[in-house]
């Protein structure tokens, strides 16, 4: 038995969970803390956290840390969201919490945010699976922005990220003095030109049956029975507009007391009740399910998945590598050519395990490298590299941390280009292991594009053998390789310069 807890730093609130894990596939929640405290207001608007919101942010957070030590966890995880992300001085924040409540606490980025809370979904089982089988919509609720997810036949297609995070507009709309009344009007204006874009580029004619909603304002008052609905956690299309209908007709006081929440709150609830709404019209959806999950379920979710206590379930590496596919697509990329590179950079990774000292999570980035090597294309050929870096770093891959990003960006780049310096790197987060990893794997990529330089997939099979100084191809193909051979030399110096090893290539013509 293993006791976890899952701290989340919001916007809004901090909250942590306790978890108990018990044998295989047996998670189960055991205390829910929580803590009103407004982080975005301030750090979304100003970038600064006020000297009186983080003397709260550490007393509280050292309350925590007791009631972990109260439990015995055998580990946690702590993570700051987007308020924190806003901050110029986070880093500064982040020691000060180490040093006075003895908690670590990492960073998401908004991708890695979105997609544990994509995995706090999964963690209620099989019926997750199920709605994703038929187009389904993943709405997420933030502070700071919204993120709309698309799935299609079980297929992650697009995620889009939009700044109208429940925080972010009302602090727009209480800047220009807006009355309740104008408020679902005024946030429509706001969000409608955005979500008619996003169907128009991404979803255009995809049937979407089901929204399935997570956030922190409305998902409770759906958690909970009420007469608009008859089915806890569900809506019909029909009985969200009957309860739209209430929310309409009542002030927000009323509808704290009817709820038995802040005004506060209410006014969160409201506005997160009118995007589900727009949403459900835009896509014309005709459930919602909102699960009642929270970032900390993801968070325990995930250590679960790494401590192996959790066995089988959806598979996310799968959703990440669907995503990639999604973007070459809409790229105009060459689907055949990318199965070919993809296929050649993992015969090459697993011949030459004991060059490099990667892991899974390596293989994962040089595979996405490979679906996207191409992806330039679609603004100019003369300077594939650096257009295929900017489009890599300017679409969000679901699941990939920012430096996970640039990494696969640099590789896909200097795929094309000649490499370059440590020193040279501008505007990079990248540290040295990440830019050796990089390096490694660029060196991979450009010597699995040489084995194919005329795109004709002439190699059936290759076989990789490590030889003192030589890493040996042997291809089987009856088909004339003078071209592969003739240019393979110079795809092959930065591999060896990379690992020491000189790359050849021997031809077997089967019968």
């Amino acid at each position: 038995m293993k006791t976890f807890a899952a701290v989340d730093i919001g916007s809004y609130e901090l909250s942590m969970k306790i978890f108990e894990f018990s044998g295989k596939n047996k998670m189960r929640e055991i205390d829910h803390i929580r803590h009103r405290i407004d982080l975005g207001t301030e750090t979304y608007f100003t970038g600064k956290l006020s000297y009186e919101k983080a003397d709260e942010l550490y007393r509280v957070l050292r309350e925590f840390a007791k009631i972990m030590e109260t439990y015995k966890v055998d580990a946690y995880q702590a993570y700051g969201t987007s308020a924190v992300r806003e901050m110029e001085n986070s880093g500064i924040v982040l020691d000060r919490i180490t040093q006075r409540t003895g908690i670590r606490a990492d960073v998401l980025s908004n991708s890695e945010q979105r997609f544990l809370d994509y995995k706090s979904i999964a963690s209620k089982g099989e019926e997750f699976d199920r709605l994703l089988e038929k187009g389904t919509v993943i709405l997420d609720i933030g502070g700071g922005s919204i993120q709309i997810s698309q799935f299609d036949k079980g297929s992650l297609t697009t995620t889009q990220n939009l700044h109208l995070g429940a925080l972010w507009v009302r602090e727009r709309l209480g800047r220009i003095n807006a009355k309740p009344s104008q408020l679902e009007e005024l946030l429509g204006e706001m969000s409608d030109a955005q979500l008619s874009m996003l169907k128009k580029f991404y979803f255009k004619d995809k049937e979407i049956k089901h929204v399935i909603l997570v956030d922190d304002y409305l998902s409770g008052l759906l958690n909970t029975k009420n007469e608009h609905t008859d089915r806890i956690g569900y809506a019909t299309a029909e009985q969200y507009q009957k309860l739209m209908e209430f929310m309409r007709k009542s002030s927000t006081g009323e509808i704290a007391v009817k709820l038995g929440i802040s005004e506060e709150n209410a006014s969160l609830l409201f506005i997160a009740a009118v995007l589900l709404n727009r949403v459900m019209v835009m896509t014309g959806a005709e459930l919602v399910w909102a699960p009642g999950v929270t970032l900390c379920d993801g968070i325990a979710y995930e250590y679960a998945q790494k401590q192996n206590l959790l066995v089988g379930g959806h598979d996310f590496e799968k959703d990440i590598v669907d995503s990639a596919m999604s973007i070459s697509k809409r790229f105009m990329g060459s689907r055949k050519r990318a199965e070919t590179l993809e296929n050649l950079t993992m015969v090459l990774f697993d011949g030459t395990k004991k060059l490099h000292g990667l892991g899974k999570r390596e293989q994962l980035l040089l595979r996405i490298a490979a679906i996207l090597h191409d992806c330039g294309k679609y603004i100019s050929m003369a300077s594939l590299g650096e257009c295929s870096y900017q489009i890599i770093m300017a679409t969000e891959i679901i699941g990939l941390s920012h430096v996970e990003r640039e990494i696969i960006a640099n590789v896909v780049k200097f795929n094309h280009e000649e490499f370059i310096n440590y020193e040279e790197l501008s505007n990079s987060s990248l540290d040295m292991q990440a830019y050796l990893t990089m390096a490694k794997l660029t060196a991979i990529l450009r010597l699995a594009n040489g084995l194919d330089r005329s795109h004709k997939q002439k190699f059936k099979n290759i076989k990789v053998q490590l030889r003192e100084n030589e890493l040996i191809l042997t291809v089987d193909t009856r088909e004339d390789i003078t071209l592969e051979k003739g240019l393979f030399t110079n795809r092959a110096q930065f591999f060896e310069e990379v690992f020491n090893v000189r790359p050849v290539i021997r031809q077997k013509k089967s019968l």
